[in-house]
């Protein structure tokens, strides 16, 4: 990244911070950014077509690509309004097309395995991801701060808050106890995402991963209460349709439909 591109992503950011948005926010702007600068040789030169050169890199899965394009249509909105360029480019992008998702819940089995190999700092984590349902951005923050009684606050997606009740007492004093973030790290004082990531990587086989330990609540809590709209709300999904990709209908159900369409 030249001087140049430095000086408008500073700016750039600076109005992020401004704006109240998260650390980890704006580090993502900052990365998608990166990427783009390798395509315009200055920010007031991005076109169309820097733009879908940048956001055509193979590497990317559809849910990448949607989100670098968000970022995108936002620094072309501030490039624009602050008078740095004439027209939007980003006004001409295509929407980024993602298939939907299947909801892929790891098994009982998996979980139980990873709980029986995890240290004591894992084994939490693999709680708030199976149990709680917590995306691993948000394993990585937890704070003393947020648990108040047995209802932890979870910021997500968009800053937005929810709160998710939690049951398991040994946890709950971990993160009484933890007197600050529960995994400190070196991402401003707790451990960043991908390294919860890759920890979690190395507890699960084969094709499991952290997210389906998160699809593992969805399903289990969907199981239990057949309540869409509580589950959607202790994931923190705004839509129903989004948290259907996350749960698997138990096959007393599909069953159920079965004898009645019989």
């Amino acid at each position: 990244m030249n001087d140049l591109w430095s000086t408008y992503t500073n700016d750039y950011l600076t109005s992020l911070r401004a704006a109240g948005r998260r650390p980890m926010t704006i580090r993502l702007h900052q990365h998608y950014l990166r990427v783009l600068a390798s395509h315009a040789r200055s920010p007031r030169a991005v076109s169309l077509q820097a733009l879908e050169r940048a956001l055509s890199r193979p590497d990317w899965m559809p849910e990448t690509r949607k989100s670098a394009k968000s970022v995108y249509s936002s620094f072309c909105r501030w490039m624009h309004g602050m008078g740095h360029i004439e027209h939007d480019p980003s006004l001409l992008l295509r929407s980024v097309r993602v298939p939907d998702g299947v909801p892929r819940p790891a098994p009982e089995t998996i979980v139980a395995r990873a709980l029986a190999m995890a240290d004591e700092r894992e084994r939490w984590m693999v709680l708030l991801g199976a149990h709680a349902g917590l995306r691993v951005s948000e394993i990585a923050t937890v704070h003393t701060r947020d648990l108040v009684e047995d209802l932890l606050y979870v910021t997500g997606k968009g800053g937005k808050t929810r709160i998710v009740p939690l049951i398991d007492e040994d946890l709950m004093h971990a993160i009484r106890a933890a007197g600050g973030w529960l995994f400190p790290g070196r991402t401003d004082g707790h451990l960043s995402p991908g390294h919860v990531t890759v920890l979690l990587s190395r507890l699960l086989p084969d094709h499991w991963t952290a997210h389906t330990l998160r699809h593992r609540a969805g399903t289990v809590a969907y199981g239990g209460t057949r309540d869409i709209l509580a589950v959607g709300r202790y994931l923190g999904h705004s839509k129903p349709e989004t948290t259907m990709r996350y749960v698997q209908l138990p096959p007393d159900a599909l069953r159920a439909v079965a004898r009645a369409a019989a």
